[in-house]
């Protein structure tokens, strides 16, 4: 049975995600940097790179909830296993989260962007010069968020794998718009003025280890209550 909280929790997890936060920042600089005249050409293009995220996020969740409804049974002792490994991968999450708090290191693995994959992001990101453009970079960018986001997604797709496919498309749409969410407040709050990219990226530097911390608790108590049957 699926769980309006948990899907819920998973989705605001995913939607504080740093990494995902750091990459919205840096696509609204590049648009700024080009033009700062130009709110609306940053107002479009954030949209537009956000619609791209949640197609392809969209499009990843149909795949994995495919995959699983074939693996998994829908009753049965083996069925009660997997969704008790899917409580404690969350849990694992949740330690590494936790560790973020506790020992900071950029890059941290199931956590943030890979150091490695940084460079390319953000050569890719400057390649914008348009709404369009904005777009299309953001579908080739989902790519390199997916091993940063992957995890709460792939416990949301298994615990949907058990419904219908038309009754999964609900579930999935609103999972999506939780996770880009924060990317259309702060692309609207930039555009109407209410704060600058600066603040934005500066706010997200100096709160990144809180913002693994609420993870973290979440992903944990979450793990527990899943591998416990409580959820």
């Amino acid at each position: 049975m699926v769980n309006f909280v948990e899907i819920i929790s998973l989705a605001a997890v995913d939607a504080i995600n740093p990494c995902a936060l750091a990459v919205m920042a840096i696509v609204l600089i590049t648009l700024l940097t080009q033009d700062p005249t130009k709110k609306r050409k940053v107002l479009l293009g954030g949209l537009a790179f956000t619609l791209a995220v949640f197609i392809l996020y969209f499009l990843y969740g149909m795949i994995m909830i495919q995959f699983f409804s074939h693996v998994i049974p829908e009753t049965g002792n083996f069925s009660n296993y997997v969704f008790k490994g899917f409580g404690i991968f969350a849990i694992i999450l949740g330690i590494l989260n936790l560790k973020d708090f506790f020992i900071y290191k950029p890059g941290g693995l199931g956590t943030e962007m890979p150091l490695k994959m940084r460079p390319r992001v953000k050569q890719l990101i400057k390649k914008i010069t348009s709404p369009k453009g904005a777009f299309i970079i953001g579908l080739i960018i989902t790519l390199f968020l997916l091993p940063c986001t992957i995890g709460p997604y792939i416990i949301a797709s298994g615990k949907l794998s058990v419904l219908n496919f038309f009754k999964t498309i609900p579930w999935l749409l609103l999972y999506n718009i939780i996770f880009v969410l924060p990317m259309i407040v702060i692309t609207l709050f930039i555009y109407f003025g209410l704060t600058t990219v600066d603040k934005v990226s500066g706010w997200k530097e100096k709160n990144i280890k809180y913002l693994h911390l609420i993870e973290g608790l979440i992903l944990t108590t979450l793990g527990i209550l899943m591998f416990t049957g409580l959820v």
